[in-house]
């Protein structure tokens, strides 16, 4: 029977463990470049035992920012320093992920340091988002620019150009955001997709985006690196929106396609849903998932203690656990986590002196 600390191979990566950091905005970009922040914040995780470390959403175009302190890679330029944070996880025993993003509609806001809430005028630094339909996400806020197929292409190759520059840096998985309201979970919801062409209506078509960029990523990405994609397994307003039953059959879609894993979320497209905050949540999209579509996933959501993070892996819910806020409250949660279930792990050498105490 798995356990937390059993190691996982996917193609030809072996993860050490089945902790994932999973991606968070920092809002600490300038321009979408990291900097040493992205490096102590990352690194951290590393060091605390986290089999895989992803980097927040990076945009792969300036409008695909979520906010204008949003970190990119849409340019050689942004290469050289995440080198510099995939060369450190790495020395860490750990795996460097990133996650690939366009914000969408959801784009060109206050990122929350600022203390701000709403659209980023073109005045303040912001842009015109782009969507699948001129729908706003809020009511009252200005409407996006509806994407022409020209321009659903461009974003395509943007996708695939940002690829072959996180394989330049160094990282060995890339996920592919299409989750939480941004652009690629726009196309799949029919609550912000009302296209009539062949991106639009049928499930066929709404989820045309999502294959295509899969199908772009995986001529650049190496075969023996692990592609991931991010879900909102549902939109939390049924019937109307999207559904668990329409991300099973995403999922076999994607998996033909390449696409090793999916990291089970949900929500964000709909600002007035009702979602549930109970621990663990959403582990039951990763299950079912799972055993649907037979394709590796992720669990994520309200995961924060070792028993409960165990269990999803013991009872085959789930093939890795994502965490977030657990991480930022505890960089080193796998080496205690280790301690609880009488796992014996590598610590930094520099620490070996606090282990076990």
């Amino acid at each position: 029977m798995p356990h937390l600390f059993e190691p996982y191979k996917l193609r030809g990566l072996t993860l050490k463990n089945r902790l994932v950091v999973s991606p968070m905005c920092m809002y600490s970009s300038a321009d979408g470049f990291a900097n040493d922040w992205h490096l102590v914040h990352l690194g951290s995780r590393a060091c605390g035992g986290a089999a895989l470390v992803f980097t927040e959403a990076t945009a792969v175009e300036p409008e695909g920012r979520i906010s204008p302190e949003d970190l990119g890679l849409w340019k050689d330029e942004h290469v050289e320093f995440l080198k510099r944070i995939t060369d450190f996880i790495k020395s860490q025993g750990s795996a460097p992920g990133i996650q690939l993003a366009h914000a969408g509609r959801k784009g060109s806001t206050f990122s929350p340091h600022t203390g701000k809430r709403g659209v980023v005028t073109k005045e303040k630094g912001g842009w015109t988002p782009f969507a699948p339909s001129p729908v706003p996400f809020n009511a009252g806020d200005p409407a996006p620019e509806e994407l022409t197929v020209e321009g659903i292409q461009r974003i395509v190759r943007k996708f695939r150009e940002a690829a072959a520059r996180a394989l330049a840096a160094g990282f060995e998985v890339v996920e592919l955001h299409a989750a939480h309201g941004y652009l690629m979970d726009e196309f799949l919801s029919p609550l912000a997709n009302h296209r009539k062409d062949a991106y639009g209506g049928s499930l066929e078509n709404r989820t045309r985006i999502v294959r295509e960029v899969a199908t772009a990523v995986r001529e650049v990405w190496p075969e023996s690196k692990p592609l991931f994609i991010r879900i909102s397994a549902t939109d939390w307003k049924e019937p109307e929106g999207w559904t668990i039953e329409q991300s099973v059959e995403l999922a076999k879609m994607v998996k033909g396609l390449g696409v090793d894993l999916v990291d089970c979320s949900s929500g964000g497209i709909a600002p007035d849903a009702k979602m549930p905050s109970t621990p663990g949540y959403q582990t039951p999209f990763a299950e079912r998932i799972r055993r649907e579509a037979g394709i590796a996933t992720g669990a994520v959501g309200l995961i924060t203690t070792t028993a409960q993070a165990d269990e999803v892996i013991r009872t085959g819910q789930a093939d890795l656990v994502f965490m977030a806020r657990e991480f930022l409250r505890d960089p080193y949660f796998p080496l205690h986590a280790a301690g609880e279930l009488h796992q014996d792990i590598a610590w930094p050498k520099q620490y070996e002196r606090a282990k076990g105490k």
